[in-house]
């Protein structure tokens, strides 16, 4: 699975020399400590002559210390800049002269299922894998979020989270986010990597690197982890201190309907939500509980506001 550079036209070598190692400490008392952990380890793919990383959102989510990896065994401090709710994505700038290779920005919407690609990790060829894209499609994650379209591809990455996929030109096609299976033609499971496409950050970029966020208007979040249970959308838990967790939801409730429109998916459930209107609203369910319909409503909030801001070095 170790890509050979005589199989491409670039410079292979040197477009995985921009691809980097992430450390991130995180506070005991961070939002996300209690999910995602006070260490967290990864990559990221330089994509600025200054030093520039773009990551996966949950490497770097409320990270009070940054230490970056680069491909000579060079370690250097970096700073958070950003990290994205709506797209996953996140935002390190190095806090010193890193004088590495970065990758340009490639079109994930003009990559094609079967086309070969790279998905590069930090240390080079041997910890990068050589694959293929093996479908695009829609992606909904449990922690409210929706990808229309993300891409997929095999053979996966062990170490999958920031990862920088790269195509037939050394462009970058967008970051690893997670390991899932996909059932392959003949019925049988294969292990995958997700990749968040690098089109959905072209155009919030200048966004995240003046203010740290996005301009759009603030989704609302309810703090609800839901599942796809036959065809029902159930809750599997609440976050701890969330919206859900202070209103009468409970696991094992299935949410038959938002705001009067059904849902079976969690795709819908997640859209229906953030269609009610800006964070804040109050989000009407109907719920059933052991056979009895009931509707609840939950004070939704900008998921932002209880995350800890990066600090300024």
């Amino acid at each position: 699975m170790t890509p050979d550079p005589q199989d491409y036209d670039f410079e292979l070598d040197r477009a995985l020399a921009a691809v980097v190692g992430l450390r991130t400490i995180i506070p005991e008392d961070a939002f996300t400590a209690e999910v995602l952990g006070t260490e967290r380890a990864g990559n990221g793919a330089v994509i600025r002559s200054d030093g520039l990383i773009l990551t996966i959102g949950y490497l770097v989510t409320e990270a009070e210390t940054v230490w970056i990896t680069l491909s000579d065994g060079r370690v250097v401090p970096g700073h958070v800049l950003a990290f994205d709710q709506v797209t996953g994505f996140g935002l390190v700038q190095a806090l010193a002269k890193i004088d590495v290779p970065h990758l340009n920005l490639g079109s994930s919407s003009r990559a094609k299922v079967n086309s070969r690609v790279i998905l590069g990790g930090a240390g080079g060829r041997e910890q990068s894998v050589a694959g293929r894209i093996v479908v695009k499609q829609e992606f909904a994650g449990y922690w409210e979020y929706v990808l229309d379209e993300a891409i997929f591809t095999s053979p996966a990455h062990p170490n999958w989270g920031g990862a920088a996929l790269i195509d037939g030109t050394g462009s970058l096609l967008g970051i690893g986010s997670l390991l899932l299976q996909h059932m392959r033609n003949d019925g049988d499971n294969e292990d995958v990597n997700m990749i968040v496409p690098i089109d959905l950050v072209k155009p919030i970029l200048d966004d995240l690197l003046t203010t740290g966020r996005s301009s759009r208007p603030p989704r609302p979040w309810i703090g609800l982890y839901a599942t796809e249970v036959h065809d029902h959308v159930v809750v599997a838990a609440v976050a701890s201190g969330g919206p859900a967790a202070h209103s009468e939801v409970a696991v094992g409730d299935i949410i038959l309907a938002v705001d009067g429109e059904d849902v079976e998916s969690l795709a819908e459930l997640f859209r229906k939500v953030w269609s009610v209107g800006d964070a804040g609203v109050d989000i009407p369910l109907l719920i059933n509980r052991d056979g009895e319909t009931f509707d609840i409503w939950i004070r939704s909030v900008d998921r932002n506001d209880l995350l800890k801001s990066p600090i300024i070095h």
